[in-house]
């Protein structure tokens, strides 16, 4: 499945060069914009884009796709707006201004204004992601609040200063709640969308208005030094499948608490360590059944199985098929 997720953002991002971030912008209005596409510098390898639509004065909706290792962004720092990510697929990581960083599943969100991640770097562990942010700017939203939401005296400054009060991004994981609001963004006829997206945009301010942020479970910030290490560590373990390591072998090699690793692990790839691994190794041993006429036995070994039997059974328990009998279909599609 998450073969197929990166698939799609590929097929999204067909005609967008490698090296390049594009930014369109829809529904442009008369009236004073969150931010300019024409102020924001990025920089990767890899590509991306962002549908920005403008559906009040202060709000706007901004689709995302990546396909990348890392994306590097500037813009303005602008303290008074509001932006609310939401990740739909794949993993997302903010390494912003205030030096933390934040990681971000399949429904969780992180909430920061626009002056944290005003120079800011973007690392997506599984090289894909798609999400939807929406920004508010206060600012105008207290002179041009939508109609609707003047009946019910929302307070812009009290939602403001209870989600900043140390200017720290906070991130909320995936719920039940979360979902409610934010996965009907997506797959929205366009006949459709601006109308959605303005009732959807009230219901965000209205869910933030109620948010109990005392009570709410929040994601863990981390350093990006230790985030840093991770990759290094998760780098040294691909390196060689044909070994294995123990966390506390990985401990002392890179001087890191048992306790720590595990945990900036599985928040940085979304799975424990020996899950991620295991994971791994049979996507290589794919890789390595569809590109090469290595025997099996080889496979097994190249991907750190001790015998054939052992990695046969590892591989038909994640795809329900042997390895043989995959090689012999991804042949008969040639």
């Amino acid at each position: 499945m998450k073969g197929e997720y990166r698939d799609d953002i590929a097929v999204t991002l067909n005609t967008i060069p490698a090296g390049t971030f594009n930014i369109s912008k829809h529904n442009t209005l008369n009236s004073e914009k969150i931010f300019l596409p024409d102020k924001i510098t990025t920089q990767t390898k890899g590509k991306g884009k962002a549908d920005i639509y403008l559906v009040y004065p202060g709000i706007e909706v901004s689709f995302n796709y990546y396909l990348a290792d890392k994306i590097i962004f500037h813009h303005e720092a602008l303290g008074s707006v509001l932006e609310i990510n939401h990740c739909r697929r794949g993993r997302i990581g903010w390494n912003m201004r205030n030096g933390a960083t934040v990681f971000l599943g399949a429904g969780d969100l992180c909430i920061h204004t626009m002056e944290c991640c005003a120079d800011s770097e973007i690392v997506l562990p599984l090289g894909y992601y798609e999400g939807v942010s929406i920004s508010f700017n206060m600012d105008v939203l207290k002179n041009e609040l939508p109609e609707i939401l003047k009946e019910i005296n929302l307070d812009m400054d009290s939602i403001y200063h209870k989600l900043f009060i140390e200017q720290m991004p906070f991130g909320i994981p995936s719920s039940n709640d979360t979902e409610r609001v934010f996965s009907a963004l997506y797959d929205c006829p366009d006949n459709l969308a601006i109308a959605y997206y303005k009732l959807k945009a009230q219901e965000i301010l209205l869910y933030l208005a109620q948010l109990n942020v005392q009570k709410e479970k929040e994601l863990t910030p981390y350093i990006s030094q230790h985030t840093q290490l991770i990759k290094e560590i998760r780098d040294y373990l691909v390196e060689h499948l044909d070994e294995r390591f123990t966390i506390e072998e990985l401990s002392k090699k890179y001087l890191i608490n048992t306790s720590t690793l595990k945990s900036v692990f599985k928040a940085v790839y979304g799975l424990p360590i020996a899950s991620y691994v295991k994971e791994y190794r049979i996507k290589e041993a794919i890789r390595l059944l569809r590109e090469t006429n290595d025997s099996i036995a080889l496979i097994a070994e190249k991907v750190g199985y001790e015998s054939q039997g052992k990695f046969a059974k590892a591989f038909k328990d994640s795809l329900q098929i042997l390895p043989t009998e995959y090689r012999k279909i991804h042949q008969n599609r040639k």
